[in-house]
């Protein structure tokens, strides 16, 4: 019998605290950025915000209060305003692919046509001072909110095209790396689902011997205040 025991769904969880960095419209937020394989969820859990978004249907302000739940799927561009102290519990699909790579940040066209130069752009440096990654991450922030703004300004003109241009160049982007996501979604969620399949199986033969195979699974945080895309993350290792 095929066994699973990670997060349910294959999941990923994580907290975040959204930056509180001035972008040049002035508003303070993360990271506009899209995913190509995954949707992602938000838990507010403290302080008040909203989530931008844009999609072929437009441009979309969501409100972000204590209590709310809010997700969207893949192909959504999305960015986080922080308006006083927002903090999220970040649900993510496919074990935290979002996160583990399956994200292009919307930065300017002349960004996103060479890979290795889009890659000098959104990376951080490690083994650094704090105060360096933090002016890497705002650097890269700031270009993803220059390249979002133009994008947003065009679909509310009523010109498709470059959006449909940043979705091509984001799977240009990504493509080298399906491989390796593939066997993250094997090992995952596809994973999963083979065990939920399995279990019914068990059931309508009237057998229960899986029951005696359950196991409980605890955590703290494996990483505090890592620098994300959108804001300051504890993170864990499921």
């Amino acid at each position: 019998m095929v066994t699973f025991e990670g997060l349910p769904g294959a999941v990923a969880v994580s907290h975040l605290t959204v930056y509180d960095w001035p972008a040049v419209d002035g508003l303070r937020g993360g990271t506009p950025h899209l995913h190509l394989t995954c949707s992602e969820g938000y838990v507010v859990v403290g302080g008040s915000g909203s989530v931008q978004t844009l999609t072929t249907t437009g441009y979309r302000e969501t409100p972000l209060t204590p209590g709310a739940l809010v997700w969207f799927t893949p192909g959504t561009i999305h960015r986080l305003v922080n308006e006083d102290g927002l903090r999220l519990i970040v649900l993510m699909q496919n074990s935290g692919l979002p996160e583990a790579g399956d994200a292009v940040l919307t930065l300017p066209p002349g960004r996103l046509t060479d890979p290795d130069d889009y890659r000098a752009a959104v990376a951080l440096p490690a083994d650094v001072e704090e105060a360096v990654q933090e002016k890497a991450a705002r650097a890269r922030r700031d270009l993803a909110v220059e390249g979002f703004l133009a994008l947003r300004e065009a679909v509310e003109d009523g010109d498709p095209e470059p959006l449909a241009a940043f979705h091509r160049a984001a799977a240009a982007l990504v493509r080298p790396r399906t491989g390796e996501w593939r066997t993250r979604w094997e090992k995952g969620a596809a994973t999963a689902a083979a065990a939920t399949a399995d279990q019914l199986d068990a059931l309508d033969r009237g057998e229960a011997d899986h029951l005696a195979d359950a196991r409980v699974h605890a955590e703290r945080p494996s990483a505090y205040g890592r620098f994300g895309m959108c804001g300051r993350l504890d993170v864990y290792r499921t």
